[in-house]
This record gives structure tokens, C-alpha cells and sequence, in this order.
């Protein structure tokens, strides 16, 4: 009977397989609300859209083996039960509930699912994270790709689709969309200058230098009647097509849009798994959320940094490993292990995610001289904020922050351990009971260097995407 059982397995992968039309597979997109509070949430269809581009994606690749992400969707064949595809990701609203507000009312945020469209129903199967950190079912429902409520028209294309970097066919590499927001018509050639340089910014770093050529990049605009993005807490007000915002969740830095369906039907003209979003301000802010977007002030001095740190959320799923910012999410009570690959509450040394990269004699936890560290973090937080209190110009800001990075490297670089893997206490906004790899990485300084966790938590996402190289 074994033989007959592998038959039968290889038949059902196959059918797998075949649920999809192949070189013609076109994408299609499941907008949906994601309603609620801190303690309970709710989920219903918006509307069924059939985008105009192909599906950008390989067919080999059609199932999520890293499983990163507060939330995981699979498509289902209900008929088999067969999961033809599968993707891990995070929301605004996963973000949104762990804030005070999320405690005292209920709001709404659109969300949406892509994946290669199928030949005939399928299921949709989300899940969330429960008290375990495991994926729980928390909502189900049918899509048929041929029912009359299917949309199938668009809006007009928004502009011009321009190729930044072009490394192949899209099914086998990674598709980066970089969207232009608070650009006019005749700042066209600024956002291409803009993309153009912070993607170049971006291979600049490891591991993404060394897979530049997995990497396909396209720029697109819709162009907005007044330069900048609106940032309330400066008394800046803009409407803008992809409607982008400093001042996310009252964090005067935290740079998201909540405009999700005009961002999808603007970004749906060009292939894309990934989105960074440029901003025209000069102002420093970013934001990055795994599997959605990620967002980062052009302008800013600092935009190399933000571009790549806010990337490294929004693609590969990196947690912040900072903890003397102020954030908007309410932090405390129980530590639990994070999915997030480079950040661990180091319950069991031994068992410790990256143990592998950890050489024998590095001590777990593993000292460095946070003393030193928060003690200076005290002084210079206080001045962050009178600056922006005082709504003092960039440049005293930009003076500030050049500051601090080279003292930050200079006290970091001569700890006993700078170079070595372990345990190091302070991460994802928590001075104790969090642990980062490493001593300093671009997820916990303006550095510009990834640590060895963060750059094989990257590597993993891009061999998902991209074929392997024959070189």
C-alpha cells in the first residue's frame, strides 16, 4: 500500500499545481476589513478584484516555509483540502490593537490578500497568533474567481511603470515597488532620482549587495497636487493619493498610510511582493510592517538608514532591536518568545533560535556596556524631544543624530564582545527580559550594517522568492 499512498501524494501536489493557469496566471486580490479592539476582532470580504498584470510570482514557490508574520493566510482547494498557496504576514491592525487607544474603542482597517488566482473556488483560511505563539484559525471564507461581483475593470493607470532595476523575468526574482507619495507632476524626475538612489542605497549592504541581481526594482507615481505628505503634529496637512502620513498611532516619526485600497489599486499597475513607499519630506520618519509595506522619508539626511532599516521590517519580518525610543505600542507584562528571527526572550540558552552562529565561548546572556548605553540615552532622548517640542529646524535634529551615531559606535565597538554572537539584553522596546544578536546592527542603530541573525533572516526571504542562482 505504500506505493499506492506516494501515487497518491504526488496526485495531489500535482493537482496543486494545476489549480492555477500557467504562463497566463493572472493575480487576484481579496480586499477585506479587519474591525475591532484589543480583546476581539472581526473580518468580512469588501470586494474581489482581478488586478490587470500578471501574477509576479514563481509557481515553485506558491507555499511559505519561513511562517514569520502576527498573521498566516493559506488558499485552499475545499474539495482536496490541498493548500495551493500560503504566506505569513503583519497589519496596522496588529500593530493598532497593542496601543492604549485599542482599550477604549473599536476601529476599522483595510487589509488585503494577493495570490495567483485560481481556476475555481477556493477557501480562504486566516490565522493569528494565540497565547502559544502559534497560528490559530480565526476566520474562514469561499472566493469564487467567477462570480459576478468579481471585479474585473480598474482605475486608470496612475502613470508611468519605470524599470530601476531589471535582472530577469519576474517569476524568478523578487519584485520591489517603490511608490512615490507627496511628488507633483513636475517632481517626476526628483522620485526617480529618489528611487533610483536609495535602491542603489540598498544594495549597498550585505546581504542585499550580494544578491543584488535577484532583485528586480520599479518605480511609480501618481502624482500629488502639492509637494509632502501631511504631518499633523507640525501643523502640515496634505491629501495625497496614497494618503501617507507622519504621526502614525500619535508617533510624530512613525510613517504609515491607512488608505490601503488606494494603495493597492495604484500599486497593482506594476509586478510587486514588496512595496517601499517614498515619502517627500525632509522631515526623518519611516515605518515598515512585514508583508505590507514599508516607508521612508526621502528628503531626510538620513533616508539611506531608513530606507534599508524600515525595509529590513517590512521583508524580512526584523524586529526593532532599539528600546530607549519612545513607541506607540504598550509594552510589559509577560515576556513571551517573539517570531520576529532576531530579537528572543532567551527562556532556555540552549535552545536559543540563532545557537547555531553562537561560537563556545561566548557567554549567554552575553555582557556589554548597556549602563554606559542607557545612562547617555537618558540625556540624549530628552533633547529628541525638546527638538521636536520646539519644532527647531532638521539640520539641529540632523546634528543630533550625527552625534550620537559616533558615540554609539564608538562604545558599542569596544565592547569585549562587539563581534561576537550571543545574548545581548535590550531589544524590541524592552531594556530587559529581550535579548538582540549581536551589540549593534542597523535594527538598533543608525549603522549600516546588518548583524550575521538579520542577514540570514533576509537571505531565507529572498531564496523564497527568487530562483537560486546558478553561479
Amino acid at each position: 500500500m505504500q506505493p499506492l499512498r506516494i501515487i497518491a501524494s504526488l496526485l495531489m501536489l500535482l493537482g496543486a499545481a494545476n489549480a492555477f493557469a500557467t504562463d497566463a496566471t493572472r493575480t487576484l486580490r481579496v480586499d477585506y476589513s479587519h474591525s475591532g479592539n484589543a480583546l476581539s476582532d472581526s473580518y468580512s470580504v469588501d470586494r474581489v478584484v482581478i488586478e490587470p498584470l500578471p501574477w509576479p510570482g514563481s509557481p515553485d514557490q506558491n507555499i511559505d516555509r519561513l511562517r514569520r508574520g502576527a498573521y498566516f493566510f493559506e488558499v485552499v482547494d475545499p474539495a482536496t483540502d490541498t493548500v495551493l498557496y500560503s504566506r505569513g504576514f503583519s497589519s496596522i491592525f496588529g500593530e493598532w490593537r497593542t496601543t492604549g487607544e485599542a482599550r477604549q474603542m473599536n476601529r476599522r482597517f483595510s487589509e488585503s490578500l494577493r495570490f495567483p488566482m485560481p481556476e475555481k473556488p477556493v477557501r480562504i483560511r486566516l490565522y493569528a497568533r494565540d497565547d502559544r505563539n502559534e497560528f490559530s484559525q480565526v476566520w474562514t471564507t469561499d472566493i469564487d474567481p467567477a462570480a459576478l461581483d468579481v471585479r474585473h475593470s480598474t482605475a486608470p493607470k496612475p502613470g508611468e511603470v519605470v524599470s530601476i532595476r531589471d535582472s530577469g523575468p519576474s517569476p524568478d526574482k523578487v519584485d520591489l515597488l517603490i511608490l512615490g507619495d507627496g511628488y507633483t507632476a513636475a517632481e517626476q524626475d526628483k522620485f526617480i532620482a529618489d528611487a533610483n538612489r536609495l535602491s542603489n542605497e540598498l544594495f549597498k549592504v550585505s546581504p542585499f549587495k550580494e544578491h543584488a541581481n535577484d532583485f528586480n526594482v520599479h518605480a511609480l507615481m501618481a502624482p500629488s497636487p502639492e509637494s509632502g505628505v501631511a504631518r499633523p503634529s507640525g501643523g502640515l496637512h496634505r491629501w495625497t493619493p496614497l494618503g501617507t502620513r507622519y504621526d502614525a498611532f500619535g508617533s510624530e516619526r512613525y510613517v504609515l498610510t491607512f488608505e490601503n485600497e488606494a494603495l493597492r489599486d495604484i500599486a497593482q499597475w506594476s509586478p510587486y511582493e514588496f512595496i517601499e513607499i517614498l515619502v517627500n519630506n525632509e522631515t526623518y520618519g519611516g515605518g515598515g510592517i512585514y508583508g505590507l509595506y514599508s516607508t521612508a522619508a526621502a528628503g531626510s539626511e538620513w533616508s539611506p538608514y531608513l530606507f534599508v532599516h524600515e525595509f529590513g521590517h517590512h521583508f524580512a519580518g526584523l524586529a526593532d532591536e532599539y528600546y530607549t525610543s519612545s513607541v506607540a505600542y504598550e509594552t510589559g507584562g509577560e515576556r513571551k518568545e517573539p517570531w520576529e528571527p532576531n530579537v528572543t526572550a532567551l527562556r532556555d540558552p540552549t535552545q536559543l533560535k540563532w545557537r547555531s552562529m553562537v561560537k563556545g565561548d561566548t557567554p549567554l546572556p552575553t555582557p556589554w556596556p548597556k549602563a554606559d548605553f542607557e545612562k547617555h540615552q537618558q540625556d540624549y532622548q530628552k533633547v529628541r524631544a525638546k527638538l521636536r517640542e520646539d519644532q527647531r529646524p532638521e539640520s539641529e535634529m540632523n546634528a543630533l543624530f550625527r552625534r550620537e551615531k559616533t558615540l554609539e559606535e564608538d562604545l558599542l565597538g569596544k565592547a569585549r564582545y562587539a563581534n561576537a554572537v550571543g545574548a545581548f539584553e535590550g531589544a524590541n522596546y524592552e531594556a530587559t527580559g529581550y535579548y538582540r544578536p549581536e551589540a549593534n546592527c542597523v535594527m538598533f542603530t543608525r549603522t549600516e550594517a546588518f548583524c550575521s541573525v538579520c542577514a540570514a533572516a533576509i537571505e531565507a526571504v529572498i531564496d523564497q522568492y527568487a530562483t537560486p542562482r546558478s553561479d
